[in-house]
């Protein structure tokens, strides 16, 4: 215990930096990869409070074995996210890695279950590499160069072929790389074309493979690829017709005869669709009539059978089709993140689902009996899970009219007649979305007495196409009008504090809390920026150039004038006279996205009211445990000094 207050106390920086000269940035104390400027000491009982809700589990589906005995989990027990195996329902956790970095997608080799697939990213840079891990001998071996970016991979059904993706040929394009897996090392290109390409799925006899091209997130085309010749095949031409279409998910029919598709071509919402491929130039054939929400999930079992997930307003739910007919399936609240049949059954089929008050979790269920059997239990710290607090949605205009909502976190026993302080929390993206989801540092928040407000401002996913475009390239600027809009909603609740308001995001959602703080200066009090975008068109430039097309057609080209003169009007970094709010800055050294300068200047520009946390073994993400625990503890410090009226000195 007396280990975890010195990596927890934050040693107290002497003084500011000269103007324009290097900040001068002290270690934390018994953590020699952290450094900090103005950050004071954590009391111990918050850095205590903190320690439990990080010592929360989650549980994330990776695989499932044929027979559906044995699951392939991810969890992060250790310091990092790592490989476990469960043999049976609520059985025990076998841990089959031990990395210092956390794993990414991984696979069991069918046929084999004591070889597994995995990608992991040892530099920080997101330079992911292949590996195949033998628990036989607890040893890995890599396939990859150990230095091109590889982002995705899959195994045929048999286990005998490997595909992946790699920017190796010339670090900007992404090919699919195919191999045999008993001699994986002997590798051939299938696609030597410009832009990113991923393969998807193969057929269920391995000799044809889904790859998708993606040219941006909402836009991209899927493709059959013959795995003996390469031959390509378009199967969706339509979107090079009628505009941009995004593909969320494409996969073979369980005879191989058809694709089913995720997408929104020629929808606002994004549909499910089947595609017959014995007929050649066959259209997309709706599977399931157009509603106004997303199907977020599809899974195929062995017999035909389809379970499918939807998003509606923010939660999933679960739907069963045999032949024509549709039949809603149990699911208490919450959010799907893995949905997938064991490869010999469609009795059952597996899913991760997490919920506002409790953590992910993988449940079997029974298309038979509906009923849901937990196969693990993720722990919460020794918490009361009874206390966590669930979220409102609520509804607000838009300035020109859009429907805008937000999640609102409304903190236990708080005095009738008093009003609370307001974190308002951008989340990352823009493509992405806030649902509700389990939030260990909400969480935290709602114990001090602050109110959580978590919108989703236009870009967002899960309202529709439009919704997503209605932010790309110069139309960035509107976001600016959505969060004058939600302060505009803040204020006229009764029960919330307008003077006492603070903004937060990671990433995209650190530009908006940024941009907050810049644009409108009055209304917030502090704003929090992790791993944040302080200056738009160098975030586009100096991208990685397999990344910089799909960026510039979310923020628009930086090369036009036009655009680049709207990226630097709106850029937090180009407005630091305005701000008035205390600020805390948190970068990782290794993060390839955000110039660690930039950070700095903004910390620079505020003086002793910047706060700054610099990780010197971390990139973009995930980060390690407890480099994670020392932020959250300065974030929720941070903010009880600027929100709260006297500070708290400890959680009760």
């Amino acid at each position: 215990m007396a280990k975890l207050w010195k990596v927890l106390a934050l040693v107290l920086a002497q003084g500011a930096a000269p103007s324009g000269g290097p900040l001068v940035l002290e270690p934390v104390a018994s953590a020699p990869d952290v450094v900090a400027l103005h950050v004071p000491p954590i009391p111990r009982p918050l850095a205590e409070r903190v320690r439990q809700y990080s010592n929360v589990r989650t549980t994330a589906l990776v695989d499932v074995s044929e027979d559906g005995k044995r699951l392939l989990i991810a969890s992060n027990v250790g310091n990092t996210e790592q490989l476990h195996r469960v043999s049976q329902a609520l059985g025990t956790r076998e841990q089959l890695t031990f990395f210092e970095a956390s794993v990414g997608k991984a696979a069991l080799l069918p046929e084999d279950p004591l070889t597994l697939f995995l990608l992991k990213d040892d530099s920080g840079g997101e330079a992911y590499q292949l590996q195949r891990l033998d628990l036989r001998t607890a040893r890995t071996e890599l396939l990859t160069d150990g230095k091109s970016r590889h982002e995705t991979f899959v195994l045929s059904r048999e286990g005998r072929w490997i595909a992946y993706s790699g920017t190796g040929r010339n670090g900007r394009d992404t090919d699919v790389y195919l191999a045999e897996v008993a001699d994986a090392r002997n590798v051939r290109r299938l696609t030597e074309l410009v832009g990113t390409w991923l393969p998807l799925e193969f057929s269920p006899d391995g000799q044809k493979l889904l790859v998708e091209e993606v040219r941006g997130e909402d836009d991209a085309d899927v493709s059959l690829l013959d795995v003996a010749t390469g031959a390509r095949r378009l199967l969706t031409p339509e979107a090079r017709l009628h505009g941009k279409a995004a593909i969320r998910q494409a996969l073979f029919s369980s005879d191989g005869k058809a694709v089913y598709l995720l997408t929104d071509r020629g929808l606002d919402f994004t549909g499910l669709f089947r595609l017959d491929l014995t007929r050649p130039g066959a259209a997309l054939e709706a599977v399931v009539p157009e509603v106004s929400h997303d199907v977020e999930r599809v899974a195929v079992g062995h017999d035909g059978t389809l379970v499918f997930s939807t998003n509606e307003a923010g939660a999933s739910k679960a739907y069963l089709l045999r032949g024509k007919t549709l039949e809603p399936l149990p699911l208490p609240l919450g959010v799907l993140s893995g949905l997938r049949f064991a490869r010999d059954r469609s009795d059952a089929v597996f899913l991760a689902l997490e919920g506002p008050t409790s953590p992910t979790d993988v449940w079997e269920l029974s298309l038979k009996s509906k009923k849901l059997t937990r196969w693990t239990k993720s722990e919460v710290g020794g918490l009361d899970a009874a206390t966590f607090v669930s979220p409102e949605l609520v509804h607000y205009p838009g300035v020109d009219g859009l429907a805008l909502s937000a999640f609102l976190y409304r903190p236990r026993d708080v005095p009738k007649g008093k009003r609370v302080p307001v974190v308002v929390s951008f989340h990352d993206g823009p493509a992405s979305e806030e649902r509700p989801t389990f939030r260990p540092d909400y969480q935290l928040l709602l114990e001090q007495g602050l109110a959580v407000l978590a919108p989703n401002v236009r870009g967002s996913t899960g309202f529709g196409k439009a919704y997503a475009a209605a932010d790309d390239g110069v139309k960035r600027a509107q976001v600016l009008d959505d969060i004058a809009s939600t302060l505009q909603w803040l204020a006229r609740q009764p029960d919330l504090d307008a003077a006492h308001v603070a903004a937060w995001g990671q990433g995209y959602g650190g530009y908006l809390a940024l941009a907050s703080a810049a644009f409108y200066p009055s209304f917030f009090r502090a704003a929090v920026d992790v791993k944040g975008i302080p200056q738009l068109s160098s975030f586009v430039e100096s991208a990685p150039p397999y990344r910089r097309d799909g960026l510039r057609s979310e923020y628009g080209d930086e090369r036009l004038p036009e655009v680049r003169a709207v990226q630097e009007r709106i850029s937090p970094l180009h407005n630091l006279t305005r701000m008035q709010a205390a600020l805390l800055v948190v970068q990782g050294k290794k993060d390839t996205r955000v110039p660690r300068a930039q950070a700095e200047q903004l910390v620079q520009a505020r003086g002793p009211d910047g706060w700054y946390l610099l990780a010197l073994e971390e990139g973009r993400g995930p980060w390690k445990k407890q480099d994670t625990e020392l932020v959250t503890c300065a974030l929720l410090f941070f903010l009880q000094e600027k929100l709260l009226e006297p500070p708290r000195a400890a959680l009760h």
